[in-house]
Formats: C-alpha cells, structure tokens, sequence
C-alpha cells in the first residue's frame, strides 16, 4: 500500500490522484488536503461563472473523490495545521498542486491606489471566494481599465458587460451580481503591450463579445498588420484575429450603453489619482525585431476609476519548500523537489494552459511516483497518521460527503429557481455543518 498527499483540490491534484489510481489501483491511498471546505479549486472560484459546460469538468473530479481510496480532507491548511515536514514522514509521497492563487505585480507607480485589483481577487469575488468575499471593487466609476490580453482578461470584460439576463443559467455569486448591475461602468478599455498578432486570446472567448446585449467591442483596423500576414499564424489565432477584424469592420452603431475598447500597442506606465484611481498614464508601443513591444515615449490618459490587472499569477511560497522567485512556482526538476516531495500544474509549471493541461501533468507525477518508490510496502503511518494529527491539534476536517452538505445547503439558497447560491466565506459552510471554524 502507498500513502500520498495531495495538497490542492483543484483540477492538478485530482487528476493527480486518477493517475494514482491508475497504476495502483487498490493500493494506494490517497488524502487530497484543501485549506478550503469545499473542493474543486479553480473550478469553483476560478472559472468564469456563466462558463458552465467547462465548470461540468468537477464531475469527473467527483468520480475520483467518491471512491473509496480517495479522501477529500477540507479545511486543513497546510503550514499552519500541519507542517509540510510533517505529511512527509506520514506519507510515501507529497505533490503539492497548490495552484497559482496570487496576482502578479503590474510593477508600476500607483498599482496601490484604490481601485486597482488583481484578476485572482476580482475573479475570486465574483465567484465567492472566501479571501475575496468583501472585495467591494470601485464600480461606481464610468470608466474602467482591464489589463491583459489573455482569456481571463475578456472574462472580466465580460462580466463587466453582461446583463442579469444575460448572467441566467450561471453561479454569480448574488452579492456580486447585485453589484454590477448597479455599476455605472460604461466604457471599458483592454489594455494590450502588443498587437492583434501577439494576443492569447480564444476565438470562443473573443466571439462572445460579439453578442452581448448591452455592448459592443471596438477595435481600430490601424491595428492591424496587412490581412495576408494573417495566413501565418496558427489556426487558433488566425480565428481570433478574424474576429478582431470583424469588429473593427463593424463598429459600435450607438444603440448599446457599453463599448468595450481594445486598445493595442498599448502599455500602462503608472496609475495616478488622490487616494483612488483617477487615470492611467499609457506609452505607445511597438514592436521590435524580436517581435518585443517597445515604447514610443508618445503617451496617453484613460480616465478612469477601476483597474484590473489580469497579467499572470504566482503560487504562494510554503515554509520548508523550494522556491523560484522569478518564475513565481515551486523549484523543481519536473515536478520532483526533493525526495518524495513533488509538484504538479501551475504550482510546477507556473499559470500556463488549459484545465486539461493538467491532466498529462498529473499523470507524469504520478509515474514519477511509481518510478522512485514502486510497489513495496510502505512504512508510514499515511491517513491514521493525519487523522490523529489533526485530532489533537482540534482541527475540524471537512470531508467529500460534508461537502455534498454543503452544496444542498447551498442549492436551497438559490432564488428564484437560479443555480444554487455560494456561501462566500468559510464560517457559513462550517455553520451548514454544525461546526465552527478552528484554524
């Protein structure tokens, strides 16, 4: 029997442990350990809400978790409750998929003023993310700036755009949909280094600003490069940039309230306001030979009163553990840290590719497992081990099926016949229990 902790509940660890599964079949244990009650990580609090058919994902994860050498342990935090030194003389292995919850810097004067957010927060509040829970972002602005040009960038275009009409079938979180359509928020600019050749944005994604009720995409044709350098690019984002130019052949006819800009060639060189937001200063670039955007030294003012960076994230350094400052992920020689120590997903790669990417991933770890320990008995204590751990230490573990708890109590929250209504901080999924929060 092997013992392994997964530390992360998101889609890297669980794919981690399928992989598990698959090569010891009955014999291995698995405890996936979340900070969190609840699991499914990016899933629940990072995918976009009105995304659904990819949050349909959790049902596989749901598979994994239910069987019966598979155990979801919530609401334990790792370096706090327990200690990574700890888990690794309890367990065979340890694979931190931890993610990338953290923002990355913008790295410019006046990213502190008010109403300058991170996508990972900003993401996180609207899908009820307990860290982010009383964000309360400036929506009281007519003007905002959203900087990025990747997919998690149109998702805050977007939910910034959308109608509650449009928001039907999704799982905003209430409190955030309240919000928004209360905001004044009319003009939105997307801020790109480089141009339309260089974006990392899905044609899927991109086309769904195309129907949105109350806005329109703009984009200037000067832009672009000449159409028939378009034939170059890969199929992916030749599609995109067929939309791009789409949009700019089609402009805003003024019968929508939002326009949504995409400013190219553009990037933001500070933020300035008296204690809050009140403009960002832009330099306009260009691209070098390298294909680097370079600045012009010509700049230019959006004034606005909400800025969300959506440039990159970074994983959360944990005590013990290897760390690559410049890459913002765990050190690692792919995916293996040190003896029995390993990392998988964005905590091994940093924040690149898709939710399925992570399912190759996992199984990588999972041989490398097999490789450096095999199928002999192991010695360590593994879940008994946590469990009294954890027992003595008054720690209230949070299981799969407390969770399936938690989803019902959640589900008769919805209104109105919408999809269940998220608890938005960790003290109301432990009172759904019976429990108070102890960590």
């Amino acid at each position: 029997m092997r013992h392994v902790a997964v530390i992360g509940s998101g889609p890297a660890g669980y794919y981690s442990a399928e992989a598990l599964q698959k090569i010891y079949g009955a014999d291995v244990h698995v405890d996936v350990i979340d900070r969190m009650p609840v699991p499914y990580g990016l899933i629940r609090f990072g995918v976009a809400p009105d995304h659904q058919s990819i949050k349909a994902v959790y049902k596989r994860y749901e598979k994994v978790a239910l069987s019966d050498n598979v155990r979801f342990v919530g609401n334990v935090t790792v370096g706090k409750d327990v200690a990574i030194d700890e888990l690794q003389q309890l367990y065979d292995a340890v694979i931190l998929a931890t993610g990338a919850p953290l923002d990355r810097p913008i790295g410019i004067p006046g990213e502190e003023l008010a109403g300058v957010v991170g996508s990972a927060a900003f993401v996180g509040w609207y899908n009820g993310h307990p860290d982010f829970a009383d964000l309360a972002p400036r929506l009281d602005t007519t003007s905002a700036v959203v900087i990025g040009n990747g997919n998690v960038a149109l998702d805050v275009a977007r939910i910034l755009s959308k109608t509650a009409h449009e928001f039907e079938g999704s799982d905003i979180v209430f409190g955030a949909l309240e919000a928004l359509q209360a905001s004044a928020i009319r003009d939105i600019h997307v801020l790109g280094r480089r141009g339309p050749h260089q974006i990392a944005m899905t044609p899927k994604e991109l086309g769904e600003l195309g129907h949105l009720e109350r806005a329109a995409p703009r984009v200037d044709p000067a832009d672009f490069p000449p159409v028939e350098e378009d034939s170059a690019l890969d199929p992916g984002l030749r599609k995109s940039v067929t939309i791009l130019r789409e949009f700019a052949a089609n402009p805003p006819a003024g019968d929508k309230p939002k326009t949504i800009d995409f400013d190219f060639f553009a990037k933001p060189v500070r933020i300035e306001g008296d204690g809050k937001v009140e403009r960002v200063i832009v330099e306009r670039t260009k691209l070098d030979a390298d294909g680097r955007a370079t600045g012009t030294g010509e700049t230019y003012a959006i004034e606005c009163g909400l800025v969300v960076s959506c440039i990159g994230y970074r994983t959360p350094p944990i005590d013990g553990v290897p760390y690559d400052f410049d890459h913002g992920r765990f050190a690692n020689d792919e995916g293996r840290i040190g003896d029995g120590l390993y990392c998988v997903g964005w905590a091994r790669r940093g924040p690149t590719g898709t939710i399925g990417t992570n399912r190759p991933d996992g199984a990588a770890i999972a041989d490398l497992i097999h490789a450096d320990f095999g199928t002999a008995v192991s010695r360590n204590a593994g879940r008994p081990g946590l469990d009294r751990l954890l027992d003595e230490r008054g720690v209230d573990v949070v299981t799969f099926r407390d969770w399936q708890k938690i989803e019902a109590a959640e589900a008769e929250r919805a209104r109105d016949g919408s999809p269940r209504e998220k608890f938005t901080h960790v003290e109301e999924m432990l009172q759904a229990l019976g429990l108070s929060r102890t960590t």
